[in-house]
Order: C-alpha cells, then structure tokens, then sequence
C-alpha cells in the first residue's frame, strides 16, 4: 500500500498556497493569466514526478528476509531474534523493518531502520520474550520502503514463516552439571544428608567399623570370615513416580505472571529433573477425557521426553471427573509408584475425589499437591475498614476453613497433603520428595 510522505505532502501544500495566493492576484487584477500557467505548469510537473516516484517504488524489488529464532525459547526469559535482510535492488535502500511475532510473545527493540547499499547484508537482533508456553507461528514480516525522491513509502508484508517452541521456564536449568544443581537445591532450602548403610535396597558387604549397627551384621558371612561383616544398603533407585496433572478449571487462577497449572508444572519437571538424578523413572498423565501419557522412564533423556510433550499443554474450561481418571490411571499404571496429584483443592469436592484417591491409594502411594491462592491470604491479611470488605473477609475464612476440613479427611484416609503458595510448590515436592527417599518409605 502506497502513502505520500510528509515531503510529498509539504510540496502540495506549498502549490496549494501558491494556487490560493495567485487566485487572489488574479481578483486584484495584479497578474494576469500567464502567472496562472506557471502555477498549472508548476503542479503538473510535481504530479508527474509524484506518479514516476510511486512507479519506481512498487517495480523496487524487496529485500530478502529469513528469520532466526533460538532453538528453545523458554516461558518468561527474554531471548534474540536475529532477521537477515539482503539487498537485492541496484540502489540504496532505506528500510524500516518490523517484525511479527504471534499473540503471547513480548517484544522489544521494534520497528528498526536500516540503509542498505546495493548486494549488502545486514543482520538486526530485537529481544524477545514469551509469556505463555506452546507451539507459535511466525507468519510474515514487515518492511517500510521509502521511494528515491522520498515522496511516497509503501508497505510490503513479506510471508516469511517460522515455528518457535516456548518451555516452561524449567528448560533452562535441562543439561546442568551436578555439582551446579546441588549448589541450586541449597539455595532452594533442601539439602541432602549423607547417609551410609540404612537404606532399602542391598549393596555389598563389608568390614565391620565403628559406628555401624548391630543390625547390619551378616551373621553368616562373619562364620565364614571369622571377622565382623556387615551388609551395606543404600538408597532404593528404582522407584516410579507418576506426576498427575489437574488440566480442569480450576487450575486457571492466576499468580503473577503465570497460572496455577504452570507453576505445577514447573514444579512437577523440577521435581522429575531431581529424581531422575537419583535413578528413579518418572512419568506424567493428565487428568481428563484425553489425557496426555508418558510412562515412567528413567535416564536424563527421559525429561527431554517430558519436555517435549507438556510444554504445549493447557488447562481448559471443564470439570474434572476423579473418579474416571482414577479408575484410568489404575489400568494404565500397573507397577506401584509415587502418584502426585498437582491441583487446586476447592470447597466443591466431595465423596468422589475422597473415594478416588483412596481406590489409588490401595495400590500406590500417594500425595496430594495443592496450590493456595494468594489472593486469599492478601484478602485475611488486610485490614477490615468497611462493611464490604469484612464479608470479602468472612467468606474467605469460611472457604479456607472448608478447604481445611477437606485436607484433614484426605489425611484421615492416608492422604498426604501439600498445601502451598504457587511459588513454594517446586520447593515443597523437592523436600517431600527427599524426605521419603531418606525415610526408605518409597
């Protein structure tokens, strides 16, 4: 689309002027008709370079433009994105480039202008981050040209596509060294204790030294080596963790930047990141009519695995039925695990969430994530100065006692229960995770 610029304006405006000035002469019967052929002569000629300007412009080849985006862009990091323009025309060209990134994707650093000199290539950064996770679609980009005389610009929308992959903000931590990751769980709050010979799973004998049990002793082995022996364990490593994804409702709330189901599962892929780090399988299955299923692996390319088929993955508007998800966990799920419900627990559950988790919990072992509103606790932590916030305040309370009183019937049957904060939950699965492999209760 073609538009005249602001010289080309101003050059009409100035005949305009001149045309209204020599109309006024002409009634003063200063000039006579010769003036006003000039004037004509005047406005044909801008016309006529106006109409060869716009006609050099649109037969102008477009540069050529590919776009380069990051392998992994993650949710909430800012990344580069590099354009490649090339000149293809036989003259300097000024450009104004824009590009387009999809709905979710926060840029900076847009519009940029750019001289190119003919057969030149450029490269231009802009920053770019994502604020929510999925697959995006990079359609076209947007070039400004301006004409040789600077009378006229024109848009020209070049349909140059690209596809970018946005990860939970938990990608950026895939591939750390060890020590780097131990150094991060400090910083977390958890940290592991070293414990020698009073784990699950058997591991060698040994000589007797001080500060071993008595328990650890292998009698039969001591007959044989006429010297103390003693059986060494450690830490069972072959134990399966299933993370059970709530994609319901009521997984929406948001926290920040982020919602109750993002910040579960990031907090579920930190969590698999660990265990898979201490030799147990992890795998995910979400709750509802299609569920997403993973089974339980181990190996660091089992989270290249979980990565890659979560991260696009959404909570949506319906109601979750527990008890036809558990009854589909049970036949998928036939080995006993660690089963982690990540949800938000509400008032509204009743007898069929209790009977769910009670049916899986004769076969597996489970605990129960859920995440508190913030709101809720700004809303009982405010001060009460009018009679609409003191009942804003009074049903929370009712809601949180209610919600309470639900936490305590899962523990009557046997159902551990996490209740925090979005933010703490990747530091509270991390420390009971911890504490039961420590406890040998996995």
């Amino acid at each position: 689309m073609l538009r005249p610029t602001r010289l080309a304006l101003c050059w009409l405006g100035v005949l305009a002027l001149l045309g209204f000035a020599q109309g006024l002469l002409a009634l003063a019967g200063v000039f006579g008709a010769a003036l006003a052929q000039v004037g004509w002569a005047l406005l044909a000629a801008v016309l006529i370079l106006m109409l060869l300007d716009a006609l050099l412009l649109t037969r102008r080849l477009a540069p050529e433009v590919t776009r380069q985006l990051p392998g992994n862009l993650a949710i909430g990091n800012s990344s580069e994105v590099w354009l490649h323009i090339r000149q293809r025309s036989a003259r300097p060209l000024t450009l104004e480039v824009f590009d387009h990134p999809p709905a979710g994707l926060e840029f900076d650093q847009l519009p940029q202008q750019v001289t190119l000199q003919p057969g030149q290539h450029v490269r231009l950064a802009y920053r770019l981050r994502p604020l929510r996770r999925g697959r995006f679609v990079f359609e076209r980009c947007e070039l400004g040209l301006r004409s040789a005389l600077g009378l006229w610009s024109q848009r020209r929308y070049l349909p140059v596509s690209s596809e970018g992959r946005v990860f939970p903000d938990f990608a950026r931590l895939y591939g750390a060294e060890l020590r780097m990751m131990d150094a991060w769980l400090g910083r977390l709050g958890v940290r592991q204790r070293q414990r020698r010979g009073e784990g699950q799973a058997f591991h060698q004998l040994r000589e007797f030294t001080e500060g071993d049990s008595l328990r650890q002793i292998d009698w039969k082995a001591t007959a044989r080596k006429r010297s103390p022996i003693v059986r060494e364990y450690q830490d069972e490593r072959d134990q399966q963790i299933v993370l059970w994804l709530d994609t319901s409702r009521r997984m929406r709330s948001q926290d920040g930047e982020l919602s109750h189901f993002d910040h579960a599962l990031n907090a579920g892929l930190l969590l698999a990141y660990i265990a898979l780090r201490q030799g147990d399988a992890v795998g995910v299955r979400t709750l509802g009519a299609e569920p997403c299923r993973i089974p339980p692996a181990k190996g660091q390319r089992q989270l290249g695995t979980l990565l890659g088929a979560v991260y696009d993955l959404d909570s949506h508007l319906g109601h979750t039925d527990f008890s036809e998800a558990a009854t589909r966990l049970l036949a998928w799920q036939k080995r006993r695990a660690l089963v982690i419900l990540l949800t938000n627990l509400r008032d509204e559950d009743d007898e069929e969430l209790l009977l769910a988790l009670k049916r899986i919990g004769r076969h597996h072992r489970v605990l129960v994530a859920s995440l508190r509103e913030e709101a809720l606790d700004h809303v009982q932590q405010r001060h009460v100065d009018s009679p609409a916030r003191a009942l804003e305040y009074c049903a929370v309370v009712d809601y949180q006692g209610e919600r309470r009183a639900l936490h305590e019937r899962l523990a009557a049957y046997g159902v551990p229960v996490l209740d925090v904060r979005p933010a703490e939950l990747g530091t509270a699965l991390v420390g009971k995770y911890l504490e039961w492999k420590r406890a040998g209760v996995l």
